[in-house]
């Protein structure tokens, strides 16, 4: 499903104009990518929660070379499904 599909399936199930769920959409979407920007978690209890977690800095090695490389630390985002959603996708 791409960001159309889900716009549309938001829409319908919502009974939104495809405009209004548009507009939903991206605003879910900003409002997770601030918190995250800002080191917050965002829990949806049931669904799941996005945060972002940090990654150590750590020494690698270029396969092509076998060269010890040093991988700077960083953060990336996260997702963890909650157990509801979790069974819901089982079914």
């Amino acid at each position: 499903m791409n960001k159309t599909q889900l716009t549309n399936a938001i829409a319908e199930k919502a009974g939104l104009s495809k405009k209004d769920a548009e507009k939903a959409l991206a605003a879910f979407i900003d409002a997770v990518s601030d918190a995250m920007k800002k080191g917050d978690k965002v829990q949806l209890v049931g669904f799941g929660t996005f945060e972002v977690r940090e990654r150590a800095a750590r020494t690698g090695i270029n396969p092509l070379t076998k060269e010890k490389i040093e991988i700077p630390a960083s953060k990336s985002p996260v997702f963890k499904a909650g157990n509801a959603f979790k069974a819901s996708v089982a079914k």
